[in-house]
């Protein structure tokens, strides 16, 4: 059975920095891509960025040049570094991961979803 167990969420001021992770364990043949969701109240939940095993990578706009997606391979983890945080990045923030397992079936999984919030 595979898990992603996040990590990281909080509080922080407007221009503050927060890193998450997110852990994928369980009997794994190979991971494509992992990454990050986020949903506001009252917003769709949008991709916010997503690394590919070769580690190419995708943002959506109002984060690029602020938030860096990046993954350890060897642990199964991908990272966000979120810098220069803005009140519009509050949000639930849930890991995504498509992952074949040794039954060479490729599925999706999510975290459990945790909180950022900025705020003064």
């Amino acid at each position: 059975q595979v898990q992603l167990v996040e990590s990281g969420g909080g509080s922080v001021q407007p221009g503050g920095s927060l890193r998450l992770s997110c852990a994928a364990s369980g009997s794994m043949e190979s991971i494509n891509y992992m990454g990050w969701y986020r949903q506001a109240p009252g917003k769709q939940r949008e991709l916010v960025a997503r690394i590919f095993s070769g580690g190419s990578t995708n943002y959506v706009d109002s984060v690029k040049g602020r938030f860096t997606i990046s993954r350890d391979n060897a642990k199964n983890t991908v990272y966000l570094q979120m810098n220069s945080l803005k009140a519009e990045d509050t949000a639930v923030y849930s890991c995504y991961a498509e992952i074949k397992t040794m039954d060479s079936i490729t599925r999706a999984y999510w975290g459990q979803g945790t909180q950022v919030t900025v705020s003064s």
